[in-house]
């Protein structure tokens, strides 16, 4: 079981960028899927972006372009870039660490097994 913790999240304007990044302890980082998802008030949880273990990465339509997300097995870490930050892209952001195993997708919240508690990102307009 990975134990993920997210930083990097605040206030920031509309045009801004930012960097959020995830901590993992336990488990073995490198198999993982590791994703990130963001949830609006009022609104269900939605995929951002995930990258595998060979760091294929996948992005949601709605931030393609604007997102880069990279992992690094040394230091156990994911970050998610964002660029052009909008209003809409206000959201508590959650870490996620999906096993690997045939079948599983990289988008879904039900491919991801271990939750961080989130971290917040207001963009003001």
């Amino acid at each position: 079981q990975a134990l993920l913790a997210e930083s990097g999240g605040g206030l920031v304007r509309a045009g801004d960028s930012l960097t959020l990044s995830c901590k993992a302890s336990g488990g073995t980082f490198s198999a993982y899927t590791m994703g990130w998802f963001r949830q609006a008030p009022g609104k269900e949880r939605e995929f951002v972006s995930s990258i595998s273990r060979s760091s294929n990465r996948f992005y949601a339509d709605s931030v393609i372009g604007r997102v880069t997300i990279s992992r690094d097995n040394g230091k156990n870490t994911v970050d998610l870039q964002i660029d052009s930050l909008k209003p809409e892209d206000t959201a508590v952001y959650y870490c996620a660490a999906g096993t690997v195993y045939y079948g599983r997708g990289y988008t879904s919240t039900d491919d991801f097994d271990d939750w961080g508690a989130g971290t917040q990102v207001t963009v003001s307009s």
